[in-house]
């Protein structure tokens, strides 16, 4: 991974690259000595080949990426190669699973060892046609018919099963965010899926265990993951998001599209009945026209609209996970979408569970070197991903790094510089066995 001369080596700097709608964000950092992530640099470039968190032209997608990652390079004086990538789109879908595996060497004590080989079995499971796993995240354990428990490692046992929360997603979608990162010639270490990161950077840990919903409100989807007793439960992408809402104020109000976005952010409400009657905002004509005038309060029912139909469709995921009386800390929105006015309360009114912003401050170091403004903008809702996935690369580092058995350590699957064992290395092996399924005898007769 890129490292400074100067850098600590129990503390390696990790890129997190959040290739989104709206923006390509590329975040520096590492961990502090007090434990808090101390972000090094930031580079923000516009998202013009990404549509609904999908990779829709893949050279303007190749461009944002390397704008964002030369300005964090150099705000940070890193040289970046190795990246962890965010993950989103309508494609994604999860689903659970069960399994177990028989331990033949009965005097140890189960290790990580085991479990590493119980997850790598789950990405072996039958997808459909043009799926593929992306990650496989463990849930409860049971150890000789003993359910319920979180960790088992250090436990004596046979019999070791595990509920497995799965998330895939289609590898046409996989692939060209793959093939964008390596063209901005950048290695992806990680694919990480965007609610995952989010909710690493604005949930805490009483909240997991408490039962959260995190809904993360993109430029092109809305993703939702809801946590329940520490452990992740349910994952959704709804293909919803704030450019839905910014095309409806177009319309709705016959405008241009940038004049639209900065109404949605200067004067946008999600409540039309927190807004009085003779407001009025006066926006330019096209090319000697009259300029427009347009009420603020119809501007907000324009708004709300979107709005209630996300909130609508994030309550649906609630409701069909099994898990919505359970949730007591309630609903944290974050994403750029979380900053649109009367947003909590109309959650509230429309879901009747709690809510706030969740913001990516307290997982942040206080850092001098960074400019002022640049750390105070960091502390914006807009940035959770990024922040999220740069906590999610430094966590994998340190799992990396920890003293475990050495065979365990040479495993292909933690090696970031080949990435054997990986995603894209799994998706490598499969195009390479239809090839060879290609090729006749006689090809090589000839």
């Amino acid at each position: 991974m890129d490292k400074s001369s100067t850098q600590e080596k129990s503390s390696p700097i990790v890129v997190g690259l959040d290739i989104g709608t709206t923006k390509i964000c590329a975040i520096v950092g590492r961990r502090s000595r007090n434990g808090k992530i101390e972000v090094l640099g930031i580079g923000k470039a516009e998202s013009a080949g990404v549509t609904r968190g999908v990779v829709s032209n893949i050279d303007k997608t190749v461009q944002g990426i390397h704008q964002a990652v030369d300005v964090a390079g150099s705000q940070s004086n890193v040289e970046i190669r190795v990246v962890n990538v965010g993950i989103a789109g309508q494609h994604i879908k999860s689903l659970q699973h069960r399994g177990l595996i028989t331990r033949r060497d009965l005097q140890s004590e189960i290790s990580r060892k085991d479990i590493d080989k119980l997850i790598e079995d789950m990405y072996n499971l039958v997808m459909p046609p043009g799926e593929e796993i992306i990650h496989v995240l463990p849930q409860e354990f049971t150890v000789d018919n003993e359910p319920g428990i979180k960790d088992p490692i250090g436990m004596a046992g046979v019999r070791l099963e595990a509920n497995f929360h799965i998330i895939s997603g289609q590898v046409t979608a996989i692939k060209n965010i793959v093939k964008c990162v390596n063209k901005a010639s950048l290695e992806s270490q990680e694919l990480i899926l965007e609610p995952l990161a989010s909710s690493e950077s604005v949930l805490s840990e009483e909240e997991k265990e408490a039962g959260v919903v995190l809904v993360d409100i993109g430029g092109g989807t809305t993703d939702v993951a809801i946590f329940h007793e520490g452990i992740i439960r349910h994952t959704a992408v709804i293909p919803f998001g704030g450019n839905s809402v910014t095309e409806d104020i177009r319309e709705g109000c016959s405008v241009m599209r940038n004049i639209a976005e900065q109404l949605k952010v200067r004067f946008g409400s999600a409540l039309a009945d927190e807004n009085k009657e003779n407001e009025i905002v006066c926006v330019p004509g096209l090319r000697g026209r009259e300029p427009k005038e347009i009420s603020v309060k119809n501007l907000a029912y324009v708004i709300q609209a979107r709005m209630e139909e996300i909130v609508e469709h994030v309550y649906y995921e609630i409701k069909s996970s099994g898990y919505e009386k359970k949730l007591i800390a309630g609903i944290v929105i974050t994403g750029g979408g979380a900053q649109l006015k009367h947003l909590r309360q109309l959650v509230e009114f429309v879901t009747g569970l709690d809510c706030r912003v969740g913001y990516p401050t307290e997982h942040l170091a206080k850092n001098e070197v960074l400019p002022k403004n640049t750390y105070e903008e960091l502390q914006s809702p807009t940035f959770a991903t990024g922040i999220g996935l740069l906590i999610k690369g430094i966590q994998k580092m340190e799992y990396m790094n920890e003293a475990i058995p050495a065979e365990v350590k040479a495993k292909p699957k933690y090696d970031a510089k080949t990435k054997e064992g990986g995603l894209l290395d799994r998706l490598l092996k499969k195009s390479i066995t239809f090839i060879k399924d290609d090729i006749k005898d006689e090809d090589f007769l000839k």
